[in-house]
């Protein structure tokens, strides 16, 4: 199934930006997507693009916000983070989808990476 190794993560003040990187070890024509997760809370959906990247989709609590785009030619994801909040604070997972359409729930993801930190301090 290949790897995936984000990067970027760190400590931002609200109102900051963060750009966060996941390459992956093959390439894949599947979707690509981001989730985050914080202490004893669920994995939550946060963007998806397809192979394209003409097909994307956001959580609304990242929408205008956020954006994810990927470059194939490096086998790269990645999330632009501006406007940072507090509520933002989670480990950010990189995850490699089965469809080819942007897909929001966990199951449709089968690769996973280690997750990268993202700290936003008020």
């Amino acid at each position: 199934q290949g790897q995936l190794v984000e990067s970027g993560g760190g400590l931002v003040q609200a109102g900051g930006s963060l750009r966060l990187s996941c390459v992956a070890s093959r390439r894949t024509l599947y979707v690509m997507g981001w989730y985050r997760q914080t202490p004893g809370m669920e994995r939550k959906f946060v963007a998806a693009i397809n192979w394209s990247g003409g097909s994307t989709y956001y959580a609304d609590s990242v929408k205008g916000r956020f954006t994810i785009s990927r470059d194939n030619a490096k086998n790269t994801l990645y999330l632009q983070m501006n406007s940072l909040n507090p509520e933002d604070t989670a480990v950010y997972y990189c995850a490699r989808g089965k469809t080819l359409v942007p897909a929001t729930t966990a199951p449709d993801y089968d690769t996973w990476g280690q997750g990268t930190q993202v700290t936003v301090s008020s």
